[in-house]
């Protein structure tokens, strides 16, 4: 699996772009902003054509580049069903509330549940449904590796004071992330990367009940 990323955007978020090497398929992780630093990353990675775009939850910051995304390069818009609307809805995905945002509405082509199965190749991505940062906030496995978004960060968590947040939500997805079996190298939506080993001896969150 090879994986290349970059923050991008106003917020720094942390887009994705990883590639199972024994297929050749590709699929994006979130997409701030469709811009020159976006077509630089896809340049990087070597990536031309997507069959997935994944993503975490749905507000602005995480989903305003995909329809220029899809327009360039395909792949399904994969979003948690109770995000979804984040994808048409200004309000949902606070773009409407920002001065920076330019968020241009796209319908998603599937929509997820906790326990739903992706394929890049053979490699398997199973859907881990985590609200609490928002109520449709999911991570994706596969593999030792964990894509968060704003639900997990290294020493921290996701805020819980925007619509849809939850504190106690959230705390009890961060303990179901923490029961997983193995250790996994965490992609977060911002900042820097973790395991999830690290985040059980020194997230505080993450021990909270």
């Amino acid at each position: 699996m090879r994986i290349t990323h970059s923050p991008i955007g106003e917020l720094n978020t942390n887009c994705y772009l990883i590639t199972d090497e024994e297929s050749g398929e590709s699929a994006a992780v979130d997409c701030a902003l469709f811009n020159a630093d976006y077509e630089a990353l896809l340049k990087k990675a070597g990536v031309t054509s997507l069959k997935y775009i994944l993503l975490t939850h749905g507000h602005f910051d995480h989903i305003s580049g995909v329809k220029r995304l899809k327009e360039a390069c395909g792949g399904q818009i994969v979003i948690h069903t109770e995000d979804a609307a984040c994808l048409t809805d200004p309000k949902k995905s606070l773009n409407s509330y920002v001065r920076f945002a330019g968020l241009e509405t796209v319908a998603p082509d599937l929509t997820v549940e906790e326990g739903d199965d992706l394929f890049l190749g053979r490699r398997r991505f199973t859907v881990m449904h985590t609200p609490g940062h928002t109520p449709g906030s999911v991570c994706y496995l596969t593999e030792g590796l964990l894509f968060c978004g704003d639900t997990l960060f290294r020493q921290s968590m996701g805020r819980t004071d925007l619509p849809g947040g939850s504190t106690l939500t959230l705390l009890s997805s961060l303990s179901r992330i923490a029961r997983l079996e193995g250790e996994y190298e965490i992609f977060p939506g911002h900042g820097e990367t973790t395991t999830l080993a690290y985040e059980k001896r020194n997230n505080r969150y993450m021990r909270m009940k």
